[in-house]
C-alpha cells in the first residue's frame, strides 16, 4: 500500500507519518495480525471511496453547472485531488494531467533545442518520445529525471512508470529502445517499492515574493547555489552563476535581444539557447524550472552544494 507522492509541502509530514505507520504494520512479525491490520485499513479506504464517489455523483446531478465547477475546484486542490486519485475518482483523466505536466516543462526543453511528445498512457505507464537535440543526448536521462519526472509526479502522482524513446542509457546500464524510469509514487494496488530511485537533482521551492517581471533579471541563492532568474517573452528561465568567462556574479546583468549580458566582460548568453555564449565556447548552466500557481521550483543538480 502506498500514498501518492504529489502532495503539498504542508501535508508532507502527515503523509510521511501515515506511510511510516503502514510500514510498521507491514513489518509486524505475526502474519495474522499483519493481515488483519492491512485488511482493516483497506476496508476503511473502500468505505471512504464509495462515500466520496456518491458525494461527487450527487454534486454533479443536483447542482448542475455549479456542481461541476465545484468538482473542478476540488480536483484542482492538491490535497483533495490526491485523495480523489487515491480512490480513482479524479475527474481529469491521467493522460490529460500528464499532458499538462509536459506543457509545464516544454519551455525548459525548448531552451535545449528539444521537445517531448506523449505517445500514450496505459495502466499507469507513460510512454514519451524526446525530440530535437534532447534525443540521444547522454544527458537526456538526467533531463527526464529532473524536469519531466517531477512535473508528472506533481500533476499525475498516480502514474507508476515513465518509458521514454530517444534516451541514451547510462554506461553501466547498456541497452536500446525504451528506458523505464520508476516513479516515486505508486497506485494503492501496486507493490510497495523497496527504495526510491535516485534522483538527478533536488527540487527546491523559491521563497515567495513578487513574480519576476518581463525583462527582469533577479539574482538569488537557493540551497547555497547562486543563480539568476529571468523572464523572456513570458517564459521564466533559471541559470547558475557566476559568468563562466570572468566569474562576475551577474548581480547587475541585464537582458538585451534575448541574451543575458554580463556587466563585467559584456559576454552575451542566449537565454533561449541553453545559455550558449554568442561570442565564444563558454556557456551558462541552465537549471530545470517549474512555474506553478503560487510559486516557482528550481532543480538543483546533485553534488553541486
Amino acid at each position: 500500500m502506498s500514498i501518492s507522492a504529489g502532495i503539498t509541502e504542508e501535508a508532507a509530514d502527515r503523509v510521511g507519518d501515515i506511510e511510516s505507520l503502514i510500514g510498521a504494520i507491514e513489518a509486524l512479525p505475526d502474519p495474522a495480525a499483519r493481515a488483519i491490520a492491512m485488511e482493516a485499513i483497506q476496508a476503511v479506504l473502500e468505505l471512504h471511496g464509495v462515500a466520496l464517489g456518491r458525494m461527487l455523483e450527487l454534486m454533479t446531478q443536483q447542482a448542475g453547472e455549479q456542481g461541476r465547477a465545484l468538482l473542478a475546484a476540488l480536483a484542482g486542490d492538491d490535497r483533495v485531488g490526491n485523495v480523489l486519485m487515491l480512490h480513482g475518482l479524479h475527474p481529469v483523466d491521467t493522460a490529460t494531467r500528464v499532458e499538462q505536466a509536459l506543457d509545464s516543462v516544454r519551455p525548459y526543453l525548448a531552451s535545449h533545442g528539444g521537445n517531448v511528445e506523449l505517445l500514450g498512457v496505459d495502466r499507469g505507464v507513460v510512454r514519451l518520445r524526446l525530440e530535437g537535440s534532447c534525443k540521444g543526448c547522454p544527458s537526456s536521462a538526467a533531463t527526464l529525471r529532473t524536469a519531466i519526472e517531477e512535473a508528472i509526479t506533481t500533476f499525475a502522482p498516480d502514474v507508476l512508470e515513465i518509458s521514454a524513446e530517444g534516451v541514451t542509457p547510462p554506461p553501466q546500464r547498456p541497452g536500446a529502445g525504451l528506458v523505464p524510469l520508476p516513479m516515486m509514487g505508486a497506485a494503492p494496488s501496486a507493490p510497495r517499492p523497496a527504495a526510491p530511485a535516485p534522483r538527478a537533482g533536488t527540487w527546491t521551492r523559491v521563497a515567495a515574493g513578487d513574480p519576476v517581471a518581463p525583462g527582469e533579471v533577479r539574482r538569488l541563492v537557493i540551497d547555497g547555489v547562486p543563480l539568476v532568474l529571468c523572464r523572456l517573452a513570458g517564459t521564466l528561465y533559471a541559470y547558475r552563476t557566476p559568468c563562466p568567462g570572468c566569474a562576475d556574479p551577474l548581480e547587475s546583468a541585464w537582458l538585451a535581444a534575448g541574451s543575458l549580458v554580463c556587466p563585467n566582460c559584456n559576454r552575451q548568453y542566449d537565454v533561449r539557447g541553453a545559455g550558449r555564449c554568442t561570442e565564444d565556447a563558454t556557456r551558462l548552466e541552465p537549471l530545470p524550472l517549474l512555474e506553478e500557481e503560487g510559486g516557482v521550483r528550481v532543480a538543483i543538480p546533485a553534488g553541486v552544494r
